[in-house]
């Protein structure tokens, strides 16, 4: 069946069910940014393929809502569907909600899953149902009588991670969380997040593609542990493991019927952002809900002295694989012609290669010319471009390895460009550089140091419709919570400090429709400054060491520092990746480097 046909089957099952609006949204029960096949409804009934993405579908109408990186993905892909795109927080655009007010009529019945919405949301949907005289229906199950072929729900055995590269034990892990659950006088912390159970347990798993997490949910209280997994994850490793921690193991498949009967306490925790729907509804029946991010969130984003040692020497190896590859590209991919396909499974296979190696940590971009304006496509066998002529070759990659998890964005010039892309490369380099090279004080967020990424770009009246930098996990999610480099207040959320020991991405960039694209991503270390009499200072230092295109830059638009800035960085490349080339390729990597 096409779009258009689902949808069509959709309605008629919604119309059987007294159901007047269906909605579906990008996620999984446990709020996930990547899904497993399993739960890709919202891709599934509408041709969509991007990671961010809802669906609302009307017996007449049907909309799909997204944000800037898809705007043109999301264009192409909805063509012929019958659904309208709904460019998200562009001027005079409803959101969701705004939407559902307007049109909502009294008596209507709006259905939507539970466990596929998040708590947070669902709560919203909630008051928009009752203010608009509207019944809520938690999961119809109207969806796998059209998806007749719908992929099995992944499972793979859990590993565990050695205290070499964990660097923490579980115990004292634990011990933190019920040190937090005390303080803020809470009997029980229920936890969804599938990364920060692997952190908390220091377990990894393979369920979802790139992401070496486990499918689980766990219940802590001051007297036990709970973790639920699917029968696949436990290995005789692992329950030896929870036997040796006293952590009890549950079937994952009975966490709502026995968080049912589970006597909880009167206060129970729970990440409202980071739970689902109908684990919210059974608490809300138990106990006095207190909700606050996860206890885990900060202890997981701030890297121990071990997970940092490790790091250094993952993003070092890392970096010497890529910048072979654009060595690579530059003398022999570009000037033959290299399929997008072909140059990423080049890539891949070099990052393979490193002893340390286990997966990706997200699916390699490769784009050239106007594909690099899609922030998040992928070049697929049927639907790609060939690397030649004139235009800007993006390449935005990264591995899953023991002692780290990596993510690096470069864009390199191929044959003659004009000199408005190089000034939207100049900028872009401009503006990267000067938040790497930040110091500032302690209790900034992201949001205070945004604009050293964005100004460059805003003076030319250019602006890149995403966050500058997410946090990075530990041989977790490529993107994680709660730090973050953006000028706006995501969720209405505490906005959290920058810490010693947090990752983040430094990644501005430029996208112009049917034309270009442009990433310049590092990865930065927190670091501390020093202190004065002012109070303490934090800064960044890069974990990233790869060449930036030279042959982009136009040193006439650039300040004094600016340029030093570059070749600084360039040196400090040379420095720490050098020890790994020689020959014809040492000879490339001096000149990629020299000063400008």
């Amino acid at each position: 069946m096409d779009v258009a046909e689902r949808l069509s089957q959709l309605r008629i099952a919604m119309q059987e069910v007294g159901i007047n609006w269906y909605l579906m949204i990008t996620i999984d029960p446990h709020a996930s940014e990547y899904i497993s096949d399993y739960y890709k409804e919202r891709e599934y009934f509408s041709g969509f393929t991007g990671s961010n993405g809802t669906l609302l579908i009307g017996m007449s109408e049907c909309f799909l809502w997204t944000d800037g990186r898809y705007f043109v993905q999301a264009k192409n892909e909805l063509e012929g569907t019958g659904i309208k795109l709904m460019k998200s927080m562009v001027f005079g655009v409803p959101d969701i909600a705004q939407y559902l007010e307007q049109h909502f009529q009294e008596g209507d019945i709006f259905g939507v899953n539970g466990a596929l919405v998040s708590a947070e949301y669902g709560l919203k949907l909630e008051r928009i149902c009752e203010k608009c005289g509207v019944t809520l229906n938690d999961h119809p199950n109207i969806i796998d009588r059209i998806w007749k072929n719908r992929p099995g729900d992944s499972a793979e055995p859990a590993t565990i991670l050695p205290l070499s590269l964990a660097g923490q034990a579980v115990e004292d892990k634990i011990a933190s969380i019920r040190k937090q659950m005390k303080k803020n006088e809470t009997d029980c912390f229920v936890l969804s997040k599938l990364d920060d159970q692997m952190w908390l347990f220091n377990l990894r798993g393979n369920d979802i593609v790139c992401n070496p997490v486990a499918y689980s949910y766990t219940i802590v209280t001051m007297n036990e542990v709970c973790l639920y997994l699917k029968a696949k994850a436990v290995t005789e490793d692992v329950k030896a493991f929870a036997l040796a921690h006293q952590i009890q193991l549950k079937e994952y498949e009975n966490f709502y019927v026995e968080l049912e009967q589970k006597k909880l306490g009167a206060r129970i925790w729970i990440d409202q952002n980071n739970s689902n729907y109908r684990t919210l509804r059974i608490l809300k029946g138990k106990g006095e809900i207190y909700d606050a991010p996860n206890p885990t969130a900060i202890g997981k984003a701030i890297k121990n002295e071990c997970e940092i040692e490790n790091l250094k020497e993952i993003y070092r190896l890392d970096s010497v694989e890529l910048t072979k590859f654009l060595m690579w590209m530059e003398k022999v991919g570009i000037p033959n012609g290299i399929s997008e396909v072909d140059a990423a499974k080049n890539l891949d296979h070099r990052r393979s290669t490193i002893p340390q190696y286990r997966d990706l940590s997200f699916p390699t971009i490769s784009a050239f010319g106007a594909n690099a304006a899609m922030m998040h496509y992928e070049a697929t066998s049927k639907n790609h471009l060939n690397i030649k002529g004139n235009g800007i070759y993006l390449v935005d990659s990264g591995g899953q390895y023991d002692g780290g998890t990596t993510d690096v964005t470069r864009s390199v010039l191929c044959g003659e460009v004009n000199d408005t892309i190089k000034e939207h490369f100049t900028r872009t380099v401009m503006g990267m550089l000067r938040l790497q090279n930040a110091v500032f004080l302690k209790g900034c967020t992201g949001r205070n140091l945004d604009i050293l990424a964005r100004e460059p770009l805003w003076k030319i009246l250019i602006d890149y419709k995403c966050g500058t930098g997410h946090g990075i996990g530990y041989m977790l999610n490529v993107h994680e919570d709660p730090q973050n480099i953006s000028w706006h207040n995501r969720n209405g959320r505490l906005e959290t400090p920058m810490e010693e020991g947090m990752l983040v991405s430094d990644e501005p960039g430029v996208y112009v429709e049917g034309s270009h694209g442009i990433r310049i991503e590092n990865i930065l270390l927190c670091v501390k400054k020093g202190e004065s009499a002012d109070g303490e200072f934090l800064a960044f230092v890069p974990l990233t060491y790869v060449p930036i295109d030279r042959k982009g830059i136009r040193p006439e638009l650039m300040q004094p520092e600016d340029l030093l800035a570059l070749n600084q960085y360039h040196q400090q490349v040379y420095d720490k990746i050098s020890s790994s080339f020689q020959g014809s390729e040492l000879e490339w990597l001096k000149n990629a480097t020299a000063p400008i």
